[in-house]
């Protein structure tokens, strides 16, 4: 392991556990056991090591949504994608927090850097959703970004008032809410 992956996993531990909040370059550079400054050798700032942490989260979540045998039916596939997604959201709060919520400099934003395919994660949503219309289950008189948009953000919304402690329900049950909204949000797109 390098020392740039040594950085790059302690500051991922340290944002996983305490979120953005919690990675210093002290902290990351007592974690690996060098200095603060020896860590600007391979990363000029926090915030570019910040975005290295989230670009790479990105990537994983991505390749690990691609790499599951996918249903080739869209609607099925956007069900499978939600439970995926709140699996992740649930599992590591933090780093959710900071990829898709937290204010970032480099984050992609609508609509510009989604219609040039910029979003890894909402290209899948878009290519769901195209999809569906090529399959006859979906309407294909919408906009396939601002339906995308949509679908995001009412998972984005959900999960940001769970974490946020504004959804006062178990586990188990805010998973099964998800599930219920995000068919509705499917069934709102068929034919």
């Amino acid at each position: 392991m390098t020392t740039k992956d040594r950085i790059t996993a302690a500051a991922t531990y340290l944002l996983t556990e305490h979120g953005a909040s919690g990675v210093s370059m002290r902290k990351v550079a007592a974690a690996v056991g060098i200095t603060p400054m020896a860590i600007y050798q391979y990363f000029p700032d926090r915030e570019t090591l910040l975005n290295a942490i989230a670009d790479a989260a990105f990537v994983e979540l991505v390749r690990r949504w691609e790499s599951a045998e996918r249903p080739a039916a869209a609607d099925a596939r956007m069900r499978e994608m939600l439970v995926d997604h709140v699996d992740f959201a649930l599992g590591q709060p933090r780093l959710y927090d900071y990829m898709f919520t937290e204010r970032r400099d480099q984050a992609r934003r609508f609509p510009a850097d989604f219609r040039a395919r910029k979003s890894p994660t909402l290209n899948l949503v878009a290519d769901a959703v195209t999809a569906g219309v090529e399959q006859h289950l979906f309407r294909g008189d919408d906009d396939v970004w601002e339906t995308s948009l949509l679908f995001a953000a009412l998972l984005h919304g959900l999960i940001q008032l769970y974490h946020g402690d504004r959804i006062g329900m178990p586990e188990a049950d805010f998973r099964a809410l998800c599930l219920r909204l995000g068919e509705r949000m499917i069934n709102e797109l068929r034919i």
